[in-house]
């Protein structure tokens, strides 16, 4: 049985070998650019996982696994042109290095090398695996048109906050361990039930990403600093906040809310206090661990040898830890 190491080194293998393919001039010079950032590869990675729990023949699942790695990173080369995010994995974003021209070209480019390499699923499953991809594309677009919405909003709740995370992020973590189960032989109930492992755990990454912007140690974070605050996303942290704040606190936060300074320093010191003082951050990290508990239920529930489980319960624990 393969660890989540083992299978993120198998990834990472691919992924190099996908570059090398690609030659080094023109689109492709982004596409291996943002390729060679790194990154966990954890949704490749838990789809391979994902088959390996049904099956020891895990070949017929790398491709598609590595379909969902390329199309990831479309999403990130074209959201990061939309967040006007200045950084990624601590390098510079590709509209940032060339332009926003050459970011979105690439970035399609991107999409469509994800549907070739997901043309090389076994025939046998591919519709069902294509149709899956399929929906969960359409879901990550719904989900950051409603992220770019709220950006207009303050009246924006935490229960629409969960649901634009689950699509704009979730989705994408869950698809690829479900087309996992299906390639490792799944019936449909335990490929559902690792379809919700996925969305759970997705749920549970992204809040820690907003407490990881606020609370975590930017070096390893590796992204802009505070940048949820400063461009005022609306993320679990600041809905709970505005939620639970009266008074001077309510002032504090409408005075802040909006504002654009040419140095952060203050607005992130003061609606970072406001986040420590009213406790969101706990309330956050209480809604990690609800998300992860439902995840492991859902794990327990697949009748199969508890080895073949062992990766992504170590996953799971792995998640609830990261530091960055």
């Amino acid at each position: 049985m393969l660890s989540i190491v083992e299978v993120q080194e198998l990834v990472q293998k691919k992924i190099d070998g996908f570059c090398r393919k690609n030659g080094s001039a023109g689109i492709y010079q982004p596409v291996n650019y943002i390729l060679s950032l790194g990154g966990k590869r954890l949704r490749p990675a838990l789809s391979i996982l994902s088959a390996q729990v049904f099956t020891d023949e895990i070949d017929d699942a790398v491709y598609p696994a590595i379909a969902v790695e390329i199309f990831h990173n479309f999403t990130l080369m074209h959201d990061d042109i939309m967040d006007e995010a200045p950084l990624r994995r601590g390098k510079a974003t590709v509209h940032e290095k060339w332009n926003s021209s050459v970011a979105i070209l690439s970035g399609d480019a991107m999409m469509i090398q994800s549907y070739q390499l997901l043309r090389k699923t076994n025939p046998e499953k591919f519709l069902e695996v294509y149709d899956l991809f399929n929906k969960t594309a359409i879901e990550v677009c719904e989900g950051q048109q409603l992220d770019m919405d709220f950006e207009k909003r303050m009246d924006v709740t935490l229960n629409e906050y969960i649901e634009m995370i689950r699509l704009k992020t979730s989705v994408l973590l869950a698809g690829a361990m479900k087309i996992g189960a299906i390639i490792g032989g799944a019936d449909s109930l335990n490929a559902d039930r690792m379809y919700r492992i996925g969305e759970y755990s997705g749920l549970a990454f992204q809040l820690l990403d907003d407490y990881l912007d606020v609370f975590g140690d930017q070096t390893k974070v590796g992204k802009q600093e505070a940048g949820d605050i400063i461009s005022d996303k609306k993320t679990y942290l600041l809905i709970k906040a505005i939620e639970r704040a009266e008074g001077e606190d309510a002032e504090v936060l409408k005075y802040w809310i909006g504002k654009r300074p040419k140095d952060p320093t203050e607005k992130v010191k003061a609606i970072k206090a406001i986040f420590s003082k009213l406790e969101v951050d706990i309330a956050l990290k209480e809604k990690v661990m609800d998300y992860h508990d439902r995840a492991l239920s859902e794990l327990d529930a697949i009748k199969v040898d508890a080895e073949r489980k062992k990766p992504i319960y170590d996953f799971a624990e792995t998640l609830i830890g990261r530091q960055h």
